[in-house]
Protein backbone atom coordinates (compact mmCIF):
# COMPACT_ATOMS: atom_id res chain seq x y z
CA UNK A 1 0.00 0.00 0.00
CA UNK A 2 1.29 3.45 -0.90
CA UNK A 3 2.22 5.74 1.98
CA UNK A 4 1.11 9.37 2.27
CA UNK A 5 3.93 11.95 2.07
CA UNK A 6 3.20 15.58 2.91
CA UNK A 7 4.64 18.59 1.15
CA UNK A 8 6.60 20.77 3.60
CA UNK A 9 4.72 23.95 2.68
CA UNK A 10 1.43 22.35 3.70
CA UNK A 11 2.39 22.73 7.38
CA UNK A 12 2.88 26.49 7.02
CA UNK A 13 -0.17 26.85 4.78
CA UNK A 14 -2.38 25.30 7.47
CA UNK A 15 -1.18 27.83 10.05
CA UNK A 16 -1.66 30.75 7.65
CA UNK A 17 -5.29 29.90 6.72
CA UNK A 18 -4.55 28.85 3.14
CA UNK A 19 -6.55 25.63 3.60
CA UNK A 20 -10.07 25.02 4.87
CA UNK A 21 -9.97 21.25 4.54
CA UNK A 22 -13.63 20.91 5.48
CA UNK A 23 -14.94 23.29 2.81
CA UNK A 24 -12.34 23.67 0.02
CA UNK A 25 -12.27 21.59 -3.16
CA UNK A 26 -9.54 18.97 -2.83
CA UNK A 27 -8.41 17.12 -5.94
CA UNK A 28 -6.15 14.22 -6.84
CA UNK A 29 -4.01 14.48 -9.95
CA UNK A 30 -1.69 11.89 -11.49
CA UNK A 31 1.94 12.37 -12.45
CA UNK A 32 4.85 10.19 -13.47
CA UNK A 33 7.41 12.78 -12.32
CA UNK A 34 8.62 12.40 -8.74
CA UNK A 35 7.17 15.01 -6.36
CA UNK A 36 9.66 16.77 -4.10
CA UNK A 37 8.76 17.64 -0.49
CA UNK A 38 9.85 21.26 -1.04
CA UNK A 39 7.32 21.85 -3.85
CA UNK A 40 4.46 24.12 -2.81
CA UNK A 41 2.02 24.52 -5.73
CA UNK A 42 0.55 22.24 -8.41
CA UNK A 43 2.27 24.15 -11.25
CA UNK A 44 5.65 22.73 -10.11
CA UNK A 45 4.49 19.22 -11.09
CA UNK A 46 4.11 17.68 -14.54
CA UNK A 47 0.64 16.19 -14.79
CA UNK A 48 -0.08 13.28 -17.12
CA UNK A 49 -1.83 14.12 -20.38
CA UNK A 50 -5.60 14.49 -20.14
CA UNK A 51 -7.84 12.16 -22.13
CA UNK A 52 -9.34 8.68 -22.19
CA UNK A 53 -11.16 9.26 -18.90
CA UNK A 54 -8.53 11.40 -17.18
CA UNK A 55 -9.45 15.07 -16.81
CA UNK A 56 -6.80 17.81 -16.59
CA UNK A 57 -6.45 18.80 -12.95
CA UNK A 58 -7.50 15.37 -11.76
CA UNK A 59 -10.60 14.29 -9.86
CA UNK A 60 -12.27 15.82 -6.84
CA UNK A 61 -11.79 13.98 -3.57
CA UNK A 62 -15.09 14.24 -1.69
CA UNK A 63 -15.16 14.78 2.05
CA UNK A 64 -16.34 12.09 4.46
CA UNK A 65 -15.33 13.92 7.65
CA UNK A 66 -13.09 16.66 8.93
CA UNK A 67 -13.00 16.65 12.71
CA UNK A 68 -10.91 17.00 15.85
CA UNK A 69 -11.13 14.67 18.84
CA UNK A 70 -8.98 15.08 21.98
CA UNK A 71 -6.62 17.42 20.14
CA UNK A 72 -6.12 15.20 17.09
CA UNK A 73 -7.56 16.37 13.75
CA UNK A 74 -8.38 13.75 11.11
CA UNK A 75 -9.30 14.28 7.45
CA UNK A 76 -11.25 11.41 5.85
CA UNK A 77 -12.01 11.43 2.12
CA UNK A 78 -13.85 9.05 -0.18
CA UNK A 79 -11.60 6.98 -2.43
CA UNK A 80 -10.85 8.50 -5.84
CA UNK A 81 -11.23 6.18 -8.84
CA UNK A 82 -9.73 6.76 -12.29
CA UNK A 83 -11.13 4.63 -15.14
CA UNK A 84 -9.68 4.49 -18.65
CA UNK A 85 -12.27 4.95 -21.37
CA UNK A 86 -11.52 4.88 -25.09
CA UNK A 87 -7.78 4.33 -24.63
CA UNK A 88 -5.05 4.30 -22.00
CA UNK A 89 -4.35 6.56 -19.03
CA UNK A 90 -0.74 7.03 -17.99
CA UNK A 91 1.83 6.02 -17.29
CA UNK A 92 1.77 7.49 -13.77
CA UNK A 93 3.43 6.53 -10.50
CA UNK A 94 2.25 9.25 -8.12
CA UNK A 95 -1.17 10.48 -6.97
CA UNK A 96 -1.00 14.05 -5.66
CA UNK A 97 -3.55 15.67 -3.35
CA UNK A 98 -3.91 19.44 -3.71
CA UNK A 99 -6.35 22.22 -2.85
CA UNK A 100 -8.10 23.63 -5.92
CA UNK A 101 -9.86 26.48 -4.06
CA UNK A 102 -7.22 29.10 -3.06
CA UNK A 103 -6.11 31.61 -5.69
CA UNK A 104 -3.09 32.92 -3.78
CA UNK A 105 -1.19 30.73 -3.77
CA UNK A 106 -2.97 28.92 -6.59
CA UNK A 107 -3.48 25.17 -6.11
CA UNK A 108 -1.37 24.61 -2.98
CA UNK A 109 -0.08 21.07 -2.54
CA UNK A 110 -0.97 18.86 0.41
CA UNK A 111 0.69 15.47 -0.15
CA UNK A 112 1.31 12.53 -2.46
CA UNK A 113 1.35 8.74 -2.66
CA UNK A 114 4.14 6.80 -4.40
CA UNK A 115 2.97 3.53 -5.96
CA UNK A 116 6.59 2.25 -6.39
CA UNK A 117 6.37 1.73 -10.16
CA UNK A 118 4.62 3.31 -13.12
CA UNK A 119 1.06 2.26 -13.88
CA UNK A 120 -0.74 2.42 -17.23
CA UNK A 121 -4.47 1.79 -17.33
CA UNK A 122 -5.74 0.05 -20.44
CA UNK A 123 -9.23 0.79 -21.77
CA UNK A 124 -11.88 -0.02 -19.10
CA UNK A 125 -9.30 -0.62 -16.32
CA UNK A 126 -9.62 1.33 -13.08
CA UNK A 127 -7.17 2.58 -10.47
CA UNK A 128 -8.30 3.51 -6.95
CA UNK A 129 -6.51 5.95 -4.70
CA UNK A 130 -7.58 4.09 -1.56
CA UNK A 131 -7.77 6.15 1.63
CA UNK A 132 -7.82 4.48 5.03
CA UNK A 133 -11.32 5.14 6.41
CA UNK A 134 -10.11 4.62 10.00
CA UNK A 135 -6.86 6.59 10.03
CA UNK A 136 -7.98 9.07 7.38
CA UNK A 137 -5.87 10.74 4.73
CA UNK A 138 -3.96 12.72 7.31
CA UNK A 139 -3.94 13.55 10.99
CA UNK A 140 -2.68 16.67 12.74
CA UNK A 141 -1.67 16.57 16.40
Amino acid sequence: MAVFNKFNQFVEDVTEKVHNLQADTLKVMLTNSPPVATYSIKATLTEIVAGNGYTAGGTQATLVSSAQTSGVYKLVLNDVVFTASGGTIGPFRYAVLYNDTPTSPADPLIGWWDYASSVTLNDTESFTVDYDPTSGVLTLT
